[in-house]
C-alpha cells in the first residue's frame, strides 16, 4: 500500500484527490493539510511515501513546505509531487531546485495521477515531456545571462547530446529515436549524466541545460561543445 499525505489549501481539490488517488486500491490517503507548515508537521507524523504538495498556500507555501521535508534526515525516502495550476514556471523551477521529485498539472488525467504516485514512491522522479517543453518554452520566451559551467567541459560528445535532448523534454525513447541508439542506450547516459554533474533528478538535469546555456531560445540541434 503506497500511503500519501495530500497538502492543498482547497478543500474540494483535497477531496477530488483523494477519490482520485485511492481509486485503485492501492493507494492510502493517511492524512489531510491545507498548509505548508501543518503539511509538513503531517509528514513528519506519518511518514507517507509520497506527499502530493500544492505551491500556493497561506502560512507557508509548497515550495518551502518540500525544502524542510527534503532537508530533514528522518524523512528521506518520502518523495513529494507538486501540483500546480501552471500560472508561473519560476515556481516550477524553484519547486525541482526544493528537491521535489516532480510535478503535475492539477487538470492531470485519474490514470496519470495514480501513475505518477507510483512512480515517486518507487522512487522515481516525473518530468512529463510535455509539460518540459512547455516550461522550456516559457523560459526560453524570458532569456537571462547564463555562463556554462566548467562540469559541462567534463562530458563527451555523446553525453552532451542526451543532455541537450533531455532539455528539450525528450522521453528516452524519443532520444533513441533522435540520437539513433536504443531506448536502454539512452537510460544508460541519463544514469551516467547524473552521476557526473550537480543533478539529483531528470528534472535537475533540464534545468541545468537552461542555467548553462547548452540550451537557448529557439534551439533545436546541440552546438556540440
Amino acid at each position: 500500500m503506497i500511503r500519501v499525505v495530500l497538502v492543498d489549501d482547497q478543500e474540494l481539490v483535497r477531496t477530488g484527490l483523494r477519490m482520485l488517488a485511492e481509486h485503485d486500491g492501492d493507494v492510502q490517503v493517511v492524512a489531510e493539510a491545507d498548509n505548508g507548515i501543518a503539511g509538513v508537521s503531517a509528514v513528519r507524523r506519518h511518514r507517507p511515501d509520497v506527499v502530493l504538495m500544492d505551491i500556493r498556500m497561506p502560512q507557508q507555501d509548497g515550495i518551502a513546505a518540500t525544502r524542510a521535508i527534503v532537508a530533514d534526515p528522518a524523512l528521506d525516502g518520502v518523495g513529494v509531487l507538486i501540483l500546480t495550476t501552471f500560472d508561473d514556471e519560476e515556481d516550477v523551477f524553484a519547486a525541482i531546485r526544493a528537491g521535489a521529485a516532480g510535478y503535475l498539472l492539477k487538470d492531470v488525467a485519474p490514470d496519470d495521477l495514480r501513475r505518477a504516485v507510483r512512480a515517486v514512491a518507487a522512487g522515481d522522479s516525473l518530468l512529463s515531456p510535455a509539460i518540459t517543453r512547455q516550461v522550456m518554452g516559457a523560459l526560453s520566451a524570458h532569456p537571462r545571462a547564463v555562463s556554462r559551467p566548467e562540469l559541462l567541459e567534463s562530458l563527451t560528445g555523446r553525453e552532451r547530446e542526451v543532455l541537450f535532448r533531455i532539455g528539450l523534454g525528450e522521453s528516452n525513447d524519443e532520444i533513441g529515436a533522435s540520437l539513433h541508439i536504443s531506448p536502454a542506450t539512452a537510460r544508460t547516459y541519463v544514469s551516467r549524466l547524473l552521476t557526473k554533474l550537480p543533478a539529483r533528478d531528470r528534472s535537475h538535469l533540464v534545468i541545468l541545460c537552461y542555467e548553462s546555456g547548452l540550451i537557448r531560445p529557439g534551439s533545436t540541434e546541440s552546438d556540440g561543445g
